[in-house]
């Protein structure tokens, strides 16, 4: 019954023993306690302010990377537009130069079809007199050969065919 019911003793002893260890803890541990609370909570503001300034710079540097990603789809798109610029440009060049020179191939060959044809003409038309002479000749051979004179006039004629 005696913790129910204190006695005086106990109660006073008990107050002076607390107030003795509560003044011992405010010299010795009190300030310590406090002084480490308020570096904790220093440290806990630094870090939050630190945590901060990295979300901030992660934010930075996310759109920093993502205007690089960009700039280098924009140049990737370039290269490609450029590419395929190119290449029409080349195969515009080569059906160019390909229509030049299949117009030159067919002048080439109309004027050697022309040539060709203009050497037989001549070939033919020579032929042609040499055939009709010979025939002629022929002919006049036949009725002339009778008398002289009408070998003189076939000499004459031979020797002037021969001069032209």
């Amino acid at each position: 019954m005696e913790l129910i019911n204190p006695d005086f003793g106990t109660i006073f002893w008990t107050t002076i023993a607390f107030l003795i260890v509560l003044l011992i803890l405010k010299k010795f541990a009190w300030r310590p306690i406090l002084t480490f609370l308020k570096e904790r909570e220093f440290s806990i503001e630094n870090a939050l302010q630190a945590a901060d300034k990295a979300r901030k710079e992660m934010s930075r540097l996310q759109i920093d990377n993502e205007k690089i990603i960009e700039k280098a789809k924009n140049e990737s798109d370039k290269i490609l537009r450029d590419a395929k610029d190119a290449k029409l440009a080349i195969i515009e060049e080569a059906t160019e130069q390909a229509i030049k020179e299949s117009n030159k191939l067919i002048a080439e060959a109309r004027t050697s079809i022309r040539n060709e044809k203009m050497n037989a003409m001549k070939e033919i038309k020579n032929q042609v007199t040499v055939l009709s002479i010979e025939i002629a000749g022929k002919i006049l051979h036949k009725k002339l050969s009778i008398d002289k004179e009408h070998q003189d006039l076939i000499e004459k004629s031979l020797r002037d065919i021969k001069l032209n």
